[in-house]
């Protein structure tokens, strides 16, 4: 009822209407594909056209995948709980259908090398990728039953709601369950059900894939996959614990070849000596300028590189938040350090520094329960800049950082060394204890002893890919009170997705405006869990994105491409 409130009476008494009158027609039979919708076979004929539409347009893109899987087990106190995870990040190339590029692991060459290890793993992602698509080759009348539901809001959104099912109920592959279908272009912006995948060891026992898979309206009448939440729930027996894992896929990262498009050859020229004080009238670089020069381009070429690849997301609102934090850290220890923050788009929790550059992935922010838990990571980073570490030469040559999305993770590393994290952490405590935050430094030691707690069954999330994870002081860590998972007043950790919402897009963050909910029992706390996924649909408007730039990139990562 919440999204009815948002639009004048008039307006609704209108829609309300009319969908009454809609719906009484609907009954009638015969149809069109073009004109006015009246009736339930017209709106079917649309939303198949326009699936068929839409899976053109997809065809078009190679999006960043990126997909969680928490194995679960039943717990008397909890429900259930996690009992090992998985992580795949690849890029998607939709154009030969559910195919992917992983960029985790370039070791395994051969395609009979990659069958093998398939066939002995217990997911494989193209799985997860096919949940983009209720049926990449056979959605129409002949492959499916349609049955008019309804209408419903999903956000702001009006949709028609049918089920459908495959006339064959043993038919493999085949989806069966619900779609939502926005009607003015009649295009499919939710489907949730299941299809079951052939088994890959032979025993006959493929994964019963329940997913739920939403679309969002990114670009002007263009929606385009964007998370799907999937489990495998089918009870085979009486002993079964009912739920054998949680999914969630993102996907992001669709205007990559926008991001990387040859530039105007007729662009004006970037003043690169812009950095460096000339007002003296003296035109020479000294030994010491030219050294901060070519750190200054080493870290450039990274943040430039990271960006172009759909790891790191342009500059934004959690940026400035970020930097706030730090601000905060500097005024209150006499700090002058000239720093920015960015906004890794992984899920897993790691940051890093490079150069005067502090990047944070999006999953650490999601779980970080307050802001002094974020003053508290950040400020390991902050002190990791003021550590001596080996030198970002190499990043000053361009080639260095000339990786594809598929490389970058097997060809580029941030990781500090163990010595190095412990002088940071050290130095970092220091200055948390001048902080405005030295008051709260309890709960940022509850973090860690929750991720302590879970780090042995969730290594996949918290185990680092790029940089460093959250390995905090031991001083802090004797911090704070005992963990107590029954404690509703007592929250460790976020559930993944609790902080940040990401624009499919181009990859543009921000903070979720979701109100605070109060928890009824202690299985809502979920730190670090795997939840399904509920976004408030939209309409895509212009003008929210007429303040957004092209491409994201400042004019100096545009000439150190």
């Amino acid at each position: 009822m919440r999204a009815f409130n948002r639009f004048p009476p008039a307006i609704v008494l209108a829609a309300i209407c009319a969908s009454l009158v809609a719906t009484k027609a609907w009954p009638q039979t015969g149809y069109s594909t073009t004109g006015a919708v009246t009736t339930a076979d017209q709106a079917i004929d649309r939303i198949i056209s326009r699936e068929h539409e839409e899976l053109t347009v997809l065809r078009r893109y190679r999006p960043i995948v990126e997909t969680y899987v928490q194995d679960m087990k039943p717990d008397v106190e909890m429900g259930i709980m996690p009992v090992s995870d998985h992580y795949f990040l690849s890029q998607a190339d939709l154009s030969k259908g559910p195919t992917e590029d992983s960029m985790l692991d370039k070791k395994l060459k051969s395609k009979a090398e990659r069958s093998r290890v398939e066939k002995s793993a217990p997911y494989v992602p193209r799985d997860f990728l096919k949940m983009v698509y209720i049926d990449a080759d056979g959605f129409d009348r002949q492959h499916y039953e349609f049955r008019y539901v309804g209408r419903e809001f999903l956000g702001e959104v009006r949709c028609v709601v049918f089920d459908i099912m495959p006339p064959d109920r043993k038919s493999k592959g085949r989806f069966s369950g619900r779609i939502w279908a926005e009607d003015q272009g009649f295009a499919i912006v939710r489907f949730n059900g299941l299809f079951e995948t052939p088994s890959r060891t032979g025993n006959g026992s493929g994964l019963n894939l329940h997913f739920d898979s939403w679309r969002l309206n990114i670009q002007p009448d263009l929606w385009l996959p964007a998370f799907v939440y999937s489990q495998d729930s089918e009870r085979q027996n009486s002993s079964d614990p009912g739920i054998r894992f949680k999914a969630q896929t993102r996907l992001w990262g669709y205007n990559l070849a926008s991001l990387n498009r040859t530039p105007d050859f007729n662009q004006p020229a970037i003043d690169q000596s812009a950095t460096l004080d000339h007002g003296d009238g003296l035109h020479d670089y000294s030994p010491v300028e030219a050294e901060r020069e070519w750190q200054q381009r080493a870290e450039s070429n990274v943040v430039d590189r990271l960006q172009r690849i759909g790891l790191l997301a342009p500059r934004g609102e959690v940026d400035k938040i970020l930097e706030t934090v730090i601000n905060n850290l500097e005024v209150t220890n006499d700090l002058d350090i000239d720093v920015h923050c960015r906004v890794m788009l992984t899920g897993t929790l790691e940051s890093f520094s490079i150069g005067h550059t502090i990047v944070m992935s999006r999953g650490l922010i999601d779980v970080l329960p307050d802001e002094a838990s974020l003053a508290t990571a950040l400020a390991q980073e902050l002190a990791g800049t003021q550590v001596a570490k080996p030198t970002t030469d190499q990043w000053g040559f361009n080639d260095m950082t000339n990786v594809t999305a598929g490389e970058a993770l097997s060809r580029l590393s941030f990781k500090a060394t163990p010595n190095e994290v412990d002088a940071a952490n050290k130095k970092a405590f220091e200055w948390l204890k001048n902080s405005p935050y030295k008051d709260k430094l309890g709960n940022a030691a509850l973090f860690l002893k929750q991720l302590s707690a879970d780090s042995a069954v969730l290594p996949a999330l918290i185990d680092p890919r790029l940089g460093n994870g959250v390995v905090l002081s031991s001083a802090l860590a004797n911090l704070g009170p005992t963990l107590q998972t029954d404690r509703l007043d007592q929250i460790a950790a976020l559930p993944l997705g609790a902080r940040v919402k990401v624009d499919p897009w181009d990859g543009r963050v921000e903070l979720l405006k979701a109100k605070p909910v109060s928890l009824t029992s202690a299985r809502e706390k979920m730190p670090f869990a795997v939840t399904p996924f509920l976004p408030f649909l939209t309409r895509y408007q212009e003008s929210k994105a007429a303040g957004k730039a092209d491409n994201g990139l400042t004019n100096k990562e545009s000439a150190n491409r």
